[in-house]
């Protein structure tokens, strides 16, 4: 029986290139990459509603040296969609022998996306990827040449599909046709694509070499402040995000609060000196129920159960936030 292996992002493009493959009596196996920007978690949902196994593969750590320099830049953000895309192929090509697999499926459409779906990219990643005669995009295969699997028999090129550009009528109908219902928008779950988010990871990778797991999940809490070199401010926005700082908080780090007032939980990252002490205690004056009181007494420490020690500061201004703010 003839067999593929289906990369399933989580989003509707790649889960109707696996469904259009296993109509056709094909085998189908997806294959869900994880890292630092993106998770497993919409890939396991959309499959059920497909009815294919899922293999998720980690590859975080050898994502983030990638991302850090990618040889084909970035997209709109801090997407290096090129050679994300030929990275997780080289991984598929690895995977096709353990799963006794023919050929691999992607979801991409070809001008869907300016950077990384145009003719060239297409090429540049079936060129990069070492697979690339093993590689079929079914959504968009008759706007492109014949691969060896049709040639050979293995697909039907007739029964596969010439979507092209970034009109997605023809996916979302297929949808419908399908029983597909429930499905993220393009590019949801990739943090790389997040103009914020990208803002603060060009700041961290600035400023720091050794970047851990613990620095790229709190660059989605709150608002992020460049204080010195080694040092970072975040102050939370909800209550949720105050508990997952405290949760990501070391003895390296430390907290403050407003000592009297509710407020926003802030915390200094990294190496603190004076200077970063004193701009944290003046920005957890500004988020809290005080800001416009001229002197807040703040209490700070290692985690919150040893905020020991109070300064007071007059709240931030304006001005002192736009000067530091990272985003």
């Amino acid at each position: 029986m003839t067999t593929a292996l289906a990369m399933i992002s989580g989003g509707l493009d790649s889960t109707l290139a696996a469904k259009l493959v296993k109509d056709q009596g094909i085998e189908v196996i997806g294959i869900c990459f994880k890292s630092n920007f993106f998770s497993e978690k919409n890939a396991i949902k959309i499959v059920k509603q497909i009815d294919i196994p899922l293999v998720v593969v980690d590859f975080s750590e050898k994502h983030l040296e990638m991302v850090k320099d990618p040889k084909h830049g970035y997209g709109k953000n801090m997407n290096p969609c090129i050679d994300c895309h030929a990275m997780m192929m080289r991984y598929c090509g690895e995977l096709l022998e353990k799963y006794h697999a023919d050929f691999i499926i992607t979801g991409e459409v070809l001008n869907q996306r300016p950077m990384s779906q145009n003719r060239s990219a297409l090429d540049i990643v079936k060129n990069e990827s070492g697979i690339g005669h093993k590689i079929l995009r079914p959504l968009c295969a008759k706007n492109l040449n014949p691969t060896q699997m049709e040639i050979d028999g293995l697909i039907d090129r007739e029964a596969l599909l010439d979507i092209k550009g970034r009109n997605r009528k023809v996916q979302i109908e297929l949808a419908k046709k399908w029983g597909i219902l429930e499905y993220p928008s393009p590019a949801g779950g990739c943090k790389l694509t997040e103009p914020n988010y990208s803002v603060r990871l060009k700041d961290l990778l600035k400023y720091k070499k050794d970047v851990s797991k613990k620095d790229l999940q709190l660059l989605k809490i709150g608002r992020h402040f460049r204080s010195s070199k080694d040092a970072k401010i975040i102050s939370t926005r909800t209550e949720t995000e105050g508990e997952l700082l405290e949760q990501l908080l070391t003895d390296e780090d430390l907290m403050f609060i407003a000592r009297d007032h509710n407020g926003s939980t802030v915390a200094v990252v990294g190496k603190s000196e004076v200077e970063d002490i004193e701009l944290a205690a003046r920005i957890t004056g500004r988020y809290c129920k005080a800001r416009d009181e001229k002197i807040v007494s703040i209490i700070y420490g290692v985690n919150e159960d040893n905020l020991n020690k109070t300064i007071d500061a007059a709240p931030s201004t304006e001005e002192e936030i736009k000067n530091y703010i990272i985003n």
